[in-house]
C-alpha cells in the first residue's frame, strides 16, 4: 500500500508538500467513489430537488417583497453542491482508518450512516422550506400579503442563534391587503439562553418538548414563550407538519425527551468539558479513563409511529387548526384515520405549488389585524409626575433616549 510505504507510523504528517498532495487527491477521489456508489440516484433527485426549490424560493420572495433568504451553515452548504456536503461528512472516518483507528469495514459502516443520515436530513429540510415558501408565495399573490417583519426583508429560514434574548421570535410576519397579520414560526420550540442553574431548571422543559416543522399565529406575535404553561409556549392558531417521504406513515419515531434526566448548570458544563476531553485524546491517540458516571446507561424512549406523532402534535398543542402536507400519496385507510380525529390532510402534493393554495386559505383565514396604540400626552405627564410637557420637544426626547437604549429597550420590548 502506498501509504504504508510513505508514512509507516500513519503520522499523516508530511514535510514534501508533494507527498501531501498526493494523499489529499487520493482520499478525495476516494470519498467521492464512496458516496457515488451508495448514494449516485439519492444525489440525482436531490439536484432535482434542488433546483426546484430555488425556483420556489424566487417567486416567493417576489410576491412576498422579500429581498432573499437565509441559511443554515449545514443546510446552505447542501444546496451549494449536495454530493461534496456528503463529502466532507466522510472526514474524520476517513482520517482515522487511514491512521489505522479504524477498519475499512467500520468505516463503510460509520461513513454510509453519516452520509445517509445526512442526505435524509436536508432533503427533510428542503421540502419543509419549499412548503413554506410555497404557502408564503400564494398568500403574497392571493391576498397581497407583504412581509412586515424582519424589517430588513431577509427571511431566516433557522433558529441559530435567535433565542440568545431568553425569546421565541418569529421567523416572519406578513401583513395581508385587509390588514390582517401573521406569524410564523419554523421548528421554533427550542430551547433559550440560560446562566446559571436556576435558569436551566427553569427553560429546561425547551429541550425535551415535542417540535412540529410549523407554527402560525394570527397578529404580530414577537414571543411565543410562555414558561408557565405545558408545553411552554402560546397555543397556535395551527400547527403545520411536513412529510417528504413516500412511506413515512410506516415509520417509527423515538422520544426521548419526557426520560431525559434533568442537568444543573454545573452538569451540564462537565460534560461539555468532557466532550472536549474526549475529543482531544482521540486526536493525541490515548484513552481517557472511564468514569462510573460516564458509562452508557441503556437508553429510554417511547416509540410511536409517525402517524400517532401527528396525532401527538394536536394534543399537546391544541391548534385550532392541525394541517399536515404529504409530497406522495397516501393510503386512503391512513388518511382517513388522521381525517376522522381532526387533521386536514393534504397528499400528493409533490412540488405542485397551486395544491398548497387551499392551505395559504385556511392560513389565511386567521390573519388578525392589529390595532395601533395611542398614547397621550397627558398619560405621560402622570408616568413622569409633571404638569405641562411640549408635546414636540416630547417625541424629540423620546427619539433620543430610545437611541441612546436601542438594544437594552428591545430587550425590554421582546420580553413582553
Amino acid at each position: 500500500m502506498w501509504l504504508a510505504n510513505v508514512d509507516p507510523e500513519r503520522k499523516l504528517e508530511f514535510k514534501d508538500r508533494k507527498l501531501y498532495e498526493q494523499l489529499s487527491s487520493l482520499s478525495m477521489e476516494a470519498k467521492k467513489l464512496f458516496v457515488e456508489c451508495l448514494l449516485k440516484e439519492s444525489l440525482n433527485e436531490a439536484r432535482e430537488w434542488i433546483d426546484l426549490f430555488n425556483k420556489e424560493l424566487e417567486r416567493a420572495a417576489k410576491a412576498i417583497g422579500a429581498i432573499g433568504w437565509l441559511f443554515s451553515k449545514e443546510f446552505r452548504s447542501f444546496l451549494v453542491d449536495p454530493e461534496a456536503h456528503l463529502i466532507k461528512k466522510l472526514f474524520i472516518y476517513f482520517h482515522d482508518v487511514l491512521r489505522g483507528r479504524i477498519s475499512l469495514e467500520e468505516f463503510e459502516e460509520k461513513g454510509r450512516a453519516a452520509i445517509r443520515t445526512s442526505l435524509r436530513t436536508n432533503m427533510r429540510s428542503l421540502y419543509q422550506n419549499w412548503g413554506l415558501a410555497a404557502i408564503l408565495e400564494s398568500l403574497g399573490r392571493n391576498y397581497n400579503a407583504k412581509i412586515l417583519y424582519p424589517e430588513h426583508k431577509y427571511v431566516s429560514l433557522e433558529r441559530s442563534g435567535k433565542q440568545r434574548t431568553g425569546t421565541i421570535p418569529p421567523n416572519i410576519i406578513l401583513k395581508l391587503s385587509n390588514g390582517g397579520e401573521l406569524s410564523f414560526f419554523l421548528e421554533a420550540p427550542r430551547p433559550v439562553s440560560w446562566a446559571d442553574t436556576h435558569d436551566l431548571q427553569r427553560v429546561w422543559k425547551l429541550y425535551t418538548t415535542l417540535r412540529p416543522d410549523l407554527l402560525i399565529y394570527g397578529g404580530r406575535i414577537m414571543n411565543i414563550l410562555d414558561l408557565s404553561s405545558e408545553p411552554p409556549i402560546k397555543r397556535p392558531n395551527i400547527v403545520l407538519e411536513f412529510k417528504e417521504l413516500e412511506d413515512w406513515y410506516v415509520r417509527i419515531r423515538d422520544l426521548r425527551g419526557p426520560f431525559i434526566k434533568r442537568l444543573s448548570a454545573e452538569e451540564w458544563r462537565s460534560r461539555w468539558v468532557r466532550g472536549l476531553w474526549e475529543g482531544l485524546a482521540d486526536v493525541l491517540g490515548v484513552k481517557r479513563e472511564v468514569l462510573e458516571e460516564d458509562k452508557k446507561l441503556p437508553a429510554t424512549a417511547l416509540r410511536v409511529h409517525e402517524t400517532k406523532l401527528i396525532q401527538l402534535y394536536k394534543a399537546v398543542y391544541k391548534p385550532d387548526k392541525m394541517l399536515l402536507v404529504c409530497r406522495a400519496k397516501m393510503p386512503e385507510n391512513i388518511a382517513s384515520e388522521l381525517e376522522s380525529v381532526g387533521i386536514i390532510v393534504y397528499h400528493d402534493v409533490g412540488f405542485d405549488a397551486s395544491a398548497l393554495e387551499p392551505v395559504a386559505d385556511e392560513i389565511a383565514r386567521f390573519s388578525k389585524r392589529v390595532e395601533p396604540v395611542y398614547i397621550t400626552s397627558t398619560e405621560i405627564r402622570k408616568i413622569l409626575g409633571i404638569d405641562r410637557v411640549d408635546e414636540s420637544k416630547l417625541l424629540e426626547a423620546l427619539v433620543k433616549f430610545l437611541k441612546m437604549k436601542r438594544e437594552e429597550f428591545k430587550r425590554f420590548l421582546e420580553s413582553q
